[in-house]
């Protein structure tokens, strides 16, 4: 193939958060915010520019830089590198990123650009991967980047949903299938305009603690205990407070998943009653247990249920981003423009709002996506 043009969606998590990088359960749904790449075959080198960012980024052909790299860059090399050693042919690439994904809001940004910059290199160079073997190379890509030991959940969505469906994924399995969503239901994301970076976050603080609790009850994966286990396991093994609340966190959102696929499915429709208690128990753990939301967060969360949201939480690794709110497609407007108004009033910051609609995982699209 000598010219290509892909796209790779950003993720919006419905619940499931932090749960991935300790093997346990999560329920993600890819929408139409993504990145698209699109270029054609260069013999001498991998030469990228985006339209986001002043700095293009050349690499030799196998990933080698040419220069210092800096933010976007890094991961673009870690992702042609880590190619390179699974086999893709040392051809080069002429591409420009284009993106609709806010930087910082919790969206995985980062994941949109390792997948759709990936599968470009792989479709330019005849290199076939399997998706979840595409999504680990993304994944580990993100952390020889920038050092952040994010989980498999972000590039898998990019990669494998299926439109109109969320999808159900068990990351220390990788088995996983799809879960209908209700027609007529708006994913409603709310930015937060507080912007993170993982890599300068507590994210990697909280998987320590958590992984501190885990090794101290004997490795046990917290997606196999109940709430009332993991409490008996971790006084037992003494483990101090602050872990015991990541790893009381992690059980109980585990299990909050399994709540949440239960109502979507029940034979008579969904139950979307349960929805909203269950988003508000997630994010209530989040902010009590897991310590990763923000008053940012909490307010907007109270403004979308207060606005008539079905279900509202934090989503995403948390310190900033944004919050997703389920709601009648009809009413998402409105539920936009009240809750932007009432927390520009209470909080003195803007928030943005995106209605949002499921999408296919990452693939081809047509060429003249991206303007040079």
């Amino acid at each position: 193939m000598t010219t290509c043009a892909v796209f790779a969606p950003a993720r919006v998590n419905l619940i499931g958060e932090h749960t991935d990088y300790s093997g346990g359960l999560v329920l993600p749904v890819a929408v139409d915010l993504g990145m698209t790449v699109a270029g054609w075959l260069d013999e001498g080198a991998i030469r990228l520019r985006s339209l986001a960012f002043s700095e293009p980024v050349e690499l030799d052909c196998n990933g080698a830089p040419r220069g210092p790299l800096a933010g976007w860059g890094r991961y673009v090399a870690a992702v042609a590198q880590l190619l390179d050693e699974h086999g893709r042919p040392p051809v080069g690439f002429d591409g420009t990123i284009s993106s609709t994904v806010p930087i910082g809001a919790g969206l995985s940004s980062s994941a949109a650009l390792t997948v759709s910059v990936g599968l470009a290199l792989c479709r330019v160079a005849d290199f076939e991967l399997p998706p979840l073997g595409l999504a680990r190379i993304a994944q580990a890509a993100e952390h020889l980047a920038v050092g952040v030991p994010c989980g498999l959940m972000d590039p898998a969505t990019s990669l494998l949903s299926r439109r109109g469906h969320a999808l159900l994924l068990d990351c220390g399995s990788e088995e996983h299938r799809f879960v209908p969503l209700p027609p007529g239901l708006a994913i409603v994301v709310l930015d937060s305009g507080v912007r993170h970076e993982l890599e300068h976050s507590g994210y990697a603080d909280r998987r320590a603690e958590l992984e501190r609790c885990i090794a101290a009850i004997g490795g046990r994966n917290p997606a196999s205990l109940t709430v009332a286990q993991a409490e008996a396991e971790a006084e037992a093994a003494g483990v101090d407070d602050v872990a015991a609340r990541r790893l009381r966190h992690v059980v109980s959102e585990n299990e909050r998943v399994r709540k949440c696929v239960a109502a979507l499915e029940q034979p008579g429709g969904p139950d979307l009653k349960a929805l909203g208690a269950l988003f508000r128990e997630s994010h209530e753990s989040l902010r009590s247990d897991f310590e990763v939301s923000t008053p940012e967060l909490d307010r907007l969360v109270d403004l979308a249920y207060e606005s008539g949201a079905i279900a509202a939480r934090m989503t995403g690794g948390g310190f900033g981003g944004s919050i997703v709110a389920l709601a009648e497609a009809g009413r998402a407007p409105s539920l936009v423009a009240a809750v932007t108004t009432g927390y520009a009033a209470s909080v003195d910051r803007e928030a943005t709002g995106y209605i949002c609609a499921s999408v296919d995982g990452a693939g081809d699209v047509e060429p003249g996506s991206v303007e040079d």
